[in-house]
């Protein structure tokens, strides 16, 4: 039974650029609105405390801090007085070293500030490059 003789059926179609269109814009607005870190100026790798010893590295410069503060870089006592300092003593120890890793050793009992110095003091130097000493733990 044909209530409508003679009248062709239209196939219902998508149109899919409207829905593009609003894709894109979602994608665009997403784009810029998102927020970048503002950290990822010194590259940090924390290691574990249960990891295997790493092997002696040629280009590490070591920088030791005690509880009271004072520092030691490459086993040469410095005392701190600006960043810019302790970043000249980093950049004598570095010399010509290719990208030197600095190693930070610091006491359980330091201050976090001591070692933020130092972190301040590579980034000045050029260091991008800082990683952090531990203990593993006994088994």
């Amino acid at each position: 039974m044909k209530f409508r003789p003679g009248r062709v059926r239209e196939e219902p179609e998508i149109n899919l650029v409207p829905l593009i269109d609003v894709m894109m814009v979602i994608l665009i607005f997403l784009m810029i609105s998102t927020t970048y870190s503002k950290y990822t100026e010194l590259q940090i790798n924390l290691p574990t405390a249960d990891a295997e010893k790493q092997l002696e590295r040629p280009n590490e410069i070591t920088v030791l801090v005690n509880a009271t503060g004072q520092y030691v870089v490459d086993k040469t006592p410095v005392t701190f007085t600006t960043v810019s300092a302790l970043s000249d003593a980093l950049r004598r120890a570095g010399g010509d070293r290719k990208d030197p890793i600095v190693v930070i050793s610091a006491d359980a009992l330091s201050s976090h500030q001591s070692v933020v110095r130092v972190m301040e003091a590579s980034r000045v130097a050029g260091y991008a490059q800082i990683t952090f000493t531990t203990q593993g733990t006994a088994k």
